[in-house]
């Protein structure tokens, strides 16, 4: 159990939960910043957490919801008000609606989370401010620090898994609810680069091509929001073309951009990709999450390779990057 005390006081409107974790700073660092990692502790055994958004910089946001053993769902977000990498990040917290809005009905908080090396160990010190006593008192009531107890004794078993979220890992693709997968995959290269990479029609021509023998022909950048974006390929012959477009929907540069798509000829409507950048060690933490208009699109496209598609353009990128 990495929780070595939990401390409320009523008279200043805080609780204080202090942490001590038997690895390095950086890496319990990356198991906050990193969604696929931090969903596996947020929530209590009980009542796992998955984030369909979580884009640590300041100015974002992170939407979650934990799922109860009966279904029930019960939803939250973070506004990201300070984030000092390796350092510190400050979030308001609070419930929300299924569509991510803020439940005002329920009480939110302010927490900053300090991360301090500890000689060969990382201590972790949340702290949390409540706007009232009563607001306190109500939150535990309904089982905060019990709760905190539960979801942070899945830390260190996190902490201990360095295979599944190794800089050298290949591409994966997470089945979120029924519509949506979030791809991810860890980029050796800076969050600059990759964002460059990402928006630089002469660089994406020569790796987002999927697997070898395509070329990109069309390559219509969008950069505010409101802007089109294209992209077309052909075989090495010249021929099989296909292509997407759509909008520009919100963008932060260097850290998230979201868009909608659509395969050009197709009727229907489209897709909604939310791509995010995050510094992690060895790189840069790529997450994609694509909704999609309904579970059978989905199928069909993951049934295309499209998973693997998407791992040869980003080892192309990678390759790129090096060079």
């Amino acid at each position: 159990m990495p929780i070595t005390t939990i401390t409320k006081d009523p008279e200043n409107l805080t609780m204080t939960v202090e942490a001590e974790f038997a690895a390095p700073l950086r890496r319990v660092w990356d198991a906050y910043v990193d969604p696929r990692q931090i969903e596996r502790f947020w929530g209590p055994p009980e009542w796992p957490a998955t984030f369909t958004r979580h884009d640590m910089a300041a100015g974002g946001r992170s939407n979650y919801y934990m799922s109860g053993p009966d279904g029930e769902r019960s939803h939250g977000y973070w506004q990201f008000l300070d984030v000092q990498p390796g350092r510190s990040f400050e979030v308001l917290d609070g419930f929300a609606g299924a569509d991510g809005t803020p439940d005002d009905s329920l009480p939110n908080m302010r927490m900053v989370f300090t991360f301090e090396e500890a000689g060969e160990t990382t201590r972790l010190v949340t702290t949390t401010w409540f706007n009232s006593a009563e607001q306190l008192q109500q939150l535990v009531d309904m089982g905060m620090e019990e709760g905190t107890r539960a979801a942070m004794s899945q830390i260190d078993q996190v902490l201990a898994d360095l295979t599944s979220f190794a800089r050298d890992a290949a591409t994966i693709a997470q089945l979120i609810g029924d519509t949506q997968v979030r791809v991810s995959r860890i980029i050796r290269g800076t969050t600059e680069q990759v964002w460059r990479a990402h928006h630089e029609p002469e660089l994406m021509k020569q790796w987002l091509l999927g697997p070898d023998g395509w070329q990109m022909v069309v390559c219509e950048i969008a950069r505010e929001v409101g802007d089109t974006h294209r992209t077309e390929w052909v075989d090495a012959n010249g021929e099989n073309g296909f292509g997407f477009t759509g909008q520009m929907l919100e963008v932060q540069p260097g850290v998230r951009e979201v868009t909608s798509e659509q395969m050009i000829g197709t009727d229907g409507p489209p897709s909604r990709n939310e791509l995010t950048l995050t510094p992690v060690d060895g790189g840069t933490l790529l997450s994609l999450l694509i909704t999609y208009p309904s579970a059978e699109v989905r199928e069909i496209v993951l049934g295309t390779g499209m998973t693997d598609g998407m791992e040869a353009s980003y080892a192309r990128l990678e390759a790129q990057l090096a060079a």
